[in-house]
């Protein structure tokens, strides 16, 4: 009757349905010598769990508290103001070099404009002095 008994237990065990008094009563059961021969597999299971319940982990754990993702992300937070604040200036610099470069390049066009209309004028007054020496040449030629 007891071999009956123990292998009902055995299925909820497997079953994972026992109590702890039922988990007692079977390791007392497969613990002895006298075991039957089909269950003496769950021998060897609790004889294991019967010689490691004694194991204790002699070595120190060291444990490093958990880094906080607040302090993170205020770092994070405060190097993207900072390349937030370094991207404002490099763009101020270069919109103001861009201005001025376009500054210049209207001066230019107005300069280039100016001295255009001046080598026209001179041209005019190189023909205009060129024709008054033709006339002086003539007129000298004439008095001789």
């Amino acid at each position: 009757m007891e071999l009956a008994n123990i292998e009902k237990l055995v299925e909820k065990y497997e079953n994972a349905e026992t109590t702890l008094q039922e988990e007692a009563i079977l390791k007392d059961y497969f613990t002895k010598e006298d075991v039957a021969p089909h269950l003496q597999e769950y021998s060897y299971m609790f004889n294991y769990f019967s010689a490691t319940k004694d194991e204790t982990y002699t070595k120190t754990i060291k444990l490093e508290p958990k880094k906080s993702n607040k302090r993170n992300f205020k770092w994070l937070s405060v190097a993207a103001s900072i390349v937030l604040l370094f991207s404002v200036f490099i763009g101020q610099q270069e919109y103001q070099e861009y201005k001025q470069r376009k500054e210049a390049e209207r001066i230019y066009a107005q300069v280039n404009k100016g001295l255009q209309l001046l080598s026209t004028n001179l041209k005019k007054g190189e023909q205009a002095v060129a024709q008054l020496y033709k006339q002086e040449d003539k007129a000298n030629r004439a008095l001789k």
